[in-house]
């Protein structure tokens, strides 16, 4: 068992009626870990993710997230998160600054920190000039570099990506990932769930789901050795085509 793991979940399990989505999960992850939560459509993996993140009450089991318990503390798990899915959750029709704004009062912070962390932030993107961009007007990429970056402005714990590189060209894919290695770089731990197997390559450990359960959860490398395969698109496919259940 891993000393203080940030997340923290022991036989976590969630039914609706007769139907088991998520099957009796545990497991750790730790600070500023890149953990790559994986699995075919229907395995499980969102309606673990939304437990996680406080949206959808276990229906047995425990676990922690942030320090905070699952069970009975959902609203603080929010408080102490960050959140980005495929769909990005940035708003169109304001401009790229009333954006950060926004989320930036979300989230609590006071005036003055939104103004100066707004400056660094645009500064670190290169995005200065298109401080008054409407977000509808730039680049499918450009967009999802702000979207990670907003959802990391309040510096939580945790960051949890829902396939939040779906639709991009592999450069920009690449370019993201950039961004989640600086976020992990400074202590910020990345939860993430992709369909693209080369980003698997790119975590720390990783876990796949079947069926609603944990079939393998270790290091790409290891996962590689265990299967005896070349590439974590093996691991995935071998473990995969167990799965009795579709979406």
């Amino acid at each position: 068992m891993m000393e203080n793991p940030v997340i923290h979940v022991e036989k976590l399990t969630k039914r609706f009626g007769s139907f088991t989505a998520v099957d009796n999960i545990s497991f750790d992850v730790g600070k500023g870990e890149i953990f790559g939560f994986l699995g075919a459509n229907g395995a499980g993996k969102t309606t673990a993710m939304r437990m996680l993140c406080g949206l959808s009450k276990p229906t047995g089991g425990t676990g922690t997230v942030a320090g905070f318990d699952i069970n009975k503390e959902s609203e603080q798990i929010k408080q102490n998160i960050g959140y980005m899915s495929q769909k990005f959750s940035l708003y169109e029709d304001l401009k790229v600054w009333e954006n950060i704004r926004l989320f930036g009062g979300i989230y609590g912070l006071s005036d003055k920190e939104i103004a100066q962390k707004t400056d660094d932030l645009l500064k670190r993107l290169g995005f200065e000039s298109e401080r008054n961009t409407l977000v509808q007007s730039l680049p499918l990429g450009w967009k999802q570099k702000l979207a990670f970056s907003v959802s990391i402005f309040h510096e939580p714990r945790i960051v949890f990506l829902d396939e939040p590189t779906g639709g991009v060209d592999p450069v920009t894919r690449r370019q993201f990932w950039e961004l989640i290695y600086q976020a992990a770089d400074k202590g910020i731990t990345v939860f993430v769930t992709t369909h693209y197997m080369d980003e698997a390559e790119y975590c720390n450990r990783v876990s796949i789901m079947v069926d609603g359960r944990i079939e393998a959860l270790d290091s790409p490398s290891e996962l590689k050795k265990r299967f005896e395969v070349g590439t974590m698109d093996e691991v995935f496919y071998l473990l995969a085509r167990k799965a009795k259940r579709g979406e």
